[in-house]
């Protein structure tokens, strides 16, 4: 599956760090706020890439030779991956107070996280997190914010899906990041910015045209810009996606806008 690249919002940079390993949208290392070279695919994407997504659990030995050089003696492999962790030490060390960027304690590898390696993950989960809250409570504009923050840092779909665990965090992370662009195209249809709400969900279709909720607010959007036929034609559209995809039929909240759109269309 091709990874998805979302449709830029609000370009967001991301945090500081003495050291930051991206995994969203395309591999970085950024020391110091600069990009490293970093060979496409090699064994040093491989492992930061991995630990990253183990922050606090880390990886044991045997998983990340085996990951690494799966074909090799398994001395030669361990020596490999000393060779390598030494290298990155001495790469990224001096960002980090001559600390190495990766640890080993308890039979487990981590990425130093305590002295200053961050991952682009974390703080889009922080955002979001934010977001999340500031929603829950009503605080609009702080909800606004994070949520800009967070779509900001999401430069694509996580970038390894080698293994389930990886897809199923690649999907945690998409879903969280088109809610919260929905949350923010809300705010647009609320505003009375219909065109602009309008662009934003079909974008929202664009990546996933299954989502219900980006239907229904491309539907209330082309009644208010008084285009009544199109917005029914949206659902019909809704009802096939779902059909092919899923053999479903939509949801009872778009029936019920359906109905309205018909016979009610100034209350929808």
């Amino acid at each position: 599956m091709q990874r998805h690249r979302p449709t830029p919002t609000v370009m967001t940079s991301i945090g500081s760090a003495p050291v930051l390993v991206c995994v969203l949208g395309s591999f970085r290392i950024l020391k110091a706020g600069v990009a490293l070279s970093v060979k496409p695919g090699g064994k040093a994407e491989l492992l930061l890439a991995n630990l990253a997504l183990q922050r606090g659990a880390g990886l044991p030995r045997e998983h990340l030779t085996n990951l690494l050089w799966p074909a090799s003696d398994m001395d030669l492999a361990g020596q490999s991956l000393n060779t390598l962790i030494y290298s990155l030490h001495r790469q990224l060390g001096d960002a980090l107070d001559g600390r190495p960027p990766v640890t080993h304690a308890d039979g487990r590898y981590r990425l130093n996280g305590d002295n200053g390696v961050a991952v682009d993950v974390d703080q889009f989960d922080a955002a979001a997190d934010d977001g999340d809250q500031a929603a829950r409570a009503g605080l609009e504009a702080e909800a606004r914010a994070s949520y800009l923050r967070a779509t900001g840092l999401y430069a694509g779909d996580l970038v390894l899906a080698s293994e389930v665990r990886h897809i199923v965090e690649r999907e945690r992370l998409r879903a969280r990041y088109l809610a919260a662009r929905a949350y923010l195209i809300d705010l647009q249809f609320g505003r009375g910015d219909y065109a602009e709400a309008l662009a934003g969900s079909l974008q929202l279709l664009a990546d996933d045209p299954c989502r219900e909720d980006a239907h229904r607010l491309v539907m209330r959007c082309y009644n208010r810009l008084g285009q009544r036929a199109q917005a029914l034609r949206q659902y019909r559209l809704c009802r096939k996606f779902l059909a092919d995809e899923f053999d479903a039929v939509p949801e009872p909240a778009t029936e019920e806008l359906y109905n309205l759109l018909r016979r009610d269309p100034a209350r929808a």
